[in-house]
């Protein structure tokens, strides 16, 4: 009788079961741009994808302090921030938004931006290395990104209700949004500034800034 060698000796197969570990459900991020996203009035998600939006609005004034630096262009515009402000009246109404509420939401924006571009502005004149070595043209490039956000502000905006706990939600909502953008103090600042009526007038006679 041929010896098998103990090499080729049949292995005893253990069957040893698989566990399933349970994987704690990662929450989906909430999406700025609201694309098949139902939220309610009350809906909390809604305050933060309204400062998510505002904060993308905020840091394309980088972009328009570049424009208007290079163009040697007024940091305020009049005339463009009546036609902003127009057009922003006619979109609350049509969203079934107070247009008042809209505009003063408005205001803050244009205000916020005013903020950033200016410090900007006194940041490249007293650091040269510093300033941007493009210049992007206002009309074509960076104004279009604005107004696709103005319509998105205004739906968060109205899908946001004050409430009691909407300036606790907002500061941290605020705060958030500005670590993962890596804001700066300048655009820390600007952005209280931006967000300040967001919780008017439920919580108090005027807007605050924190």
């Amino acid at each position: 009788m041929a010896v098998v060698p103990g090499a080729l000796v049949a292995a005893v197969l253990v069957a040893v079961p698989v566990m399933l570990v349970a994987v704690p459900a990662v929450p989906v991020p909430y999406a700025p741009t609201g694309a098949g996203v139902v939220v309610s009035p009350a809906e909390p998600a809604s305050l933060p994808g309204l400062v998510d939006l505002v904060v993308r609005r905020l840091v394309l004034a980088d972009a328009v302090a570049a424009a208007k630096f290079g163009g040697g262009g007024p940091i305020s515009d009049p005339a463009r921030e009546r036609e902003l402000l127009d057009s922003v009246a006619a979109l609350s109404a049509g969203l079934g938004l107070d247009p008042e509420a809209g505009v003063r939401f408005f205001r803050a924006q244009i205000e916020a931006s005013k903020v950033v571009q200016r410090g900007l502005h006194a940041r490249w004149r007293a650091h040269p290395a510093l300033r941007p070595r493009e210049t992007p043209d206002l009309a074509t490039e960076v104004r279009p990104r604005l107004d696709l956000l103005t319509p998105r502000l205004l739906r968060l905006l109205k899908q946001t209700a004050p409430d009691r706990g909407c300036r606790t939600r907002l500061a941290l909502a605020r705060r958030a949004a500005g670590t993962r953008a890596r804001l700066d103090g300048l655009h820390r600042d600007a952005l209280r500034l931006a967000l300040a009526p967001v919780c008017w007038p439920a919580e108090g006679a005027k807007p605050e800034i924190e």
